[in-house]
């Protein structure tokens, strides 16, 4: 049995049973604190690090008497983070000491920001992260934690797409509580992206509950997908950039001209991650930004909903390098006048949907946006 210190996230009970896999009613712990220590947010994250800080004290949580199964669903999870264990001796509530091992970062892993607060990442992120922690550790004992390291991102993009999609309320009259049927639920498969698969019966049109079917999602973040357009020079810019779904379809052309695009980051608006994807893939400031409405991309197989955007800017220059090595993106950009645009639409030469919607809502308002 082993005894861990948690001066992070894992401070947050649900979390905490969630992770280990069972209620805090059955978990031992106490208040403890780590002298020479302070706990820092991550720049640009929404977790914790621990750092080394002569005279500081890092509040958190001695928990005891842990399994090697608990050991080993902790770091399955606190492997996504890039962490490991170290032991330190710790001070408790009543000034007497405790050995313990701690969840230290890897060098040089992270950079620390200012100093954490539990309650303000609870109110931003605690749902979020409970949201992100019950996929990853529907994986455990099935993948490894690399694979999960190497799709956190994208898990925590998916996490803050659920809690927008709870919110998408158009007055429906449907009650899920009685009209769907869930018989099983599973997370089938994990790269990147997730799939789930699920067997149900939803209430039919004559008021019958219907047949048990089985079905399967691909489990996506939500988008943004937006289309330059110049109002003072007519004209729109586009991007092209390689799509392996559509090469493996066979498509002999399976490099796209498309608007803008990229999936909304945890803590993001979809205006913001719509003026962030512009810069970072075509090169260019957006001074505003016309809302063209709202969809799931493809409701039959996939949970991507995106929101489309006319953005109005200046158009004079194109870029061949846009796009984020990181993300393996190879973008360049193209302006076209209004009128070839259209053409070009009209002729069928677009083979991206978003960019077929955004140009017949262009199409639309181009003599307000214009005036």
């Amino acid at each position: 049995m082993s005894d861990l210190f948690f001066y992070g996230t894992l401070r947050y009970v649900p979390l905490l049973e969630l992770v280990l896999g069972r209620s805090s009613a059955d978990i031992s712990f106490t208040q403890a604190v780590l002298p020479d220590h302070a706990v820092y947010a991550v720049q640009g994250q929404a977790f914790p690090m621990i750092v080394n800080k002569a005279g500081s004290t890092a509040e958190g949580i001695i928990v005891r008497g842990l399994s090697e199964q608990d050991l080993d669903r902790l770091t399955f999870y606190e492997g996504g983070f890039d962490y490991d264990l170290h032991v330190h001796m710790l001070t408790l509530q009543d000034g007497t000491t405790a050995q313990a091992q701690v969840f230290f970062p890897a060098p040089d892993a992270w950079v620390p920001d200012t100093l954490w607060s539990l309650q303000k990442w609870e109110d931003a992120w605690g749902a979020m992260t409970l949201q992100a922690a019950s996929e990853v550790m529907a994986y455990y004992g099935r993948v490894d934690a690399s694979r999960i390291q190497r799709s956190f991102p994208a898990i925590r993009t998916r996490a803050w797409a659920k809690l927008a999609a709870q919110q998408r309320h158009t007055g429906d009259q449907h009650d899920l509580s009685r009209d769907v049927i869930v018989k099983s639920h599973r997370r089938a498969y994990i790269n990147y992206f997730g799939m789930e698969e699920i067997e149900l019966q939803y209430r039919q049109y004559d008021g019958s509950m219907g047949p048990v079917l089985n079905r399967s999602a691909l489990l996506q973040g939500s988008a943004v997908i937006v289309l330059p357009y110049d109002p003072v020079r007519d004209c729109v810019l586009l991007v092209e950039q390689f799509r392996t779904p559509v090469y493996l379809i066979d498509d002999p052309e399976p490099w796209m001209w498309e608007p803008v695009a990229g999936m909304i980051d945890p803590g993001e608006t979809p205006e913001q991650a719509a003026r962030r994807e512009a810069v970072e893939e075509a090169q260019i400031e957006l001074t505003a930004l016309e809302y063209a409405g709202g969809a799931y991309s493809s409701s039959g197989s996939s949970t991507e909903y995106v929101y489309l955007y006319v953005g109005l800017g200046d158009l004079i220059e194109t870029t061949e390098n846009g796009g984020l090595a990181s993300e393996g993106e190879d973008i360049r950009s193209r302006i076209l006048p209004y009128e070839e645009f259209m053409e070009m639409v009209d002729n069928h030469t677009f083979k991206d949907l978003p960019l077929l919607s955004l140009a017949h809502w262009l199409a639309r308002h181009r003599e307000r946006l214009r005036g």
